[in-house]
């Protein structure tokens, strides 16, 4: 997306970022979260509008996060089936950069069961489920993979993820990351956490990793990819 003429012209991206956790229900009163403020994203969403770009922010309903977010459109999302919505219909909209920041959960309740006094196991279904019921096993289901359904539909995006690890080194972390971009066809992925040490990883498609020493830096870091791949088409 461009404005301006001649030696003005300017280059002014549509940027959607997620941030925040996703949640799932194991009843209508609790439920199962990942651990996510939504600070990074909120504050990449602050850096990309102070450029001057346009940015949908999607925020996780249990982020507790309170900058202000200052994007030009922002949606809260809860389940990972809504944020995959969500995303969904971004993508008929367009977009010249995803960063997918969000902490989605991997896994989603499936049936809850309570183990008998004689060691059966019987399905509990409840509003509410009640402490009194005993022992409880619940099953945990693989969540579908929103990463790996964001190139087809942002095709044409520069596509972020993340990957906050916490077991290993940090040449562990970057392989793990590397592996991220392989598999979901994206530009890039931002590896942090304990494994990694201090700073942000930024891994490649050809799997170079330029480590980045805080978020002035990493924020700055992606603007640049993404101008370059925008400029190129």
């Amino acid at each position: 997306m461009h404005s301006g003429r001649g030696k003005s012209l300017k280059t002014k991206m549509r940027c959607i970022v997620t941030a925040g956790p996703t949640y799932e229900e194991l009843d209508e009163v609790r439920r199962l979260t990942n651990f996510s403020t939504g600070t990074l994203g909120t504050e990449l969403t602050q850096y990309l509008t102070e450029q001057g770009h346009e940015v949908v922010l999607l925020r996780g309903y249990y982020a507790t996060c309170r900058l202000e977010t200052r994007a030009n459109t922002a949606q809260v999302f809860t389940t990972v089936a809504d944020l995959r919505e969500r995303l969904r219909q971004l993508g008929a909209q367009g977009a010249d950069a995803v960063f997918h920041a969000a902490a989605v959960s991997d896994f989603t309740f499936g049936k809850i069961w309570n183990r008998a006094a004689d060691g059966s196991l019987q399905e509990v279904q409840a509003a509410k489920i009640s402490s009194r019921v005993g022992l409880l096993l619940a099953e945990l289901r693989p969540a579908p993979k929103i990463l790996a359904e964001l190139r087809g539909w942002f095709p044409k995006a520069y596509l972020t993820g993340w990957k906050y690890e916490l077991e290993g080194d940090r040449e562990q972390a970057a392989a793990r990351a590397r592996g991220q971009v392989e598999e979901n066809q994206t530009d890039a992925c931002v590896v942090n956490g304990r494994a990694y040490g201090n700073g942000f990883g930024l891994i490649s498609p050809t799997g170079t990793c330029e480590h980045l020493p805080d978020k002035p830096a990493l924020f700055a870091t992606l603007l640049e990819k993404v101008l370059a791949k925008v400029q190129k088409t």
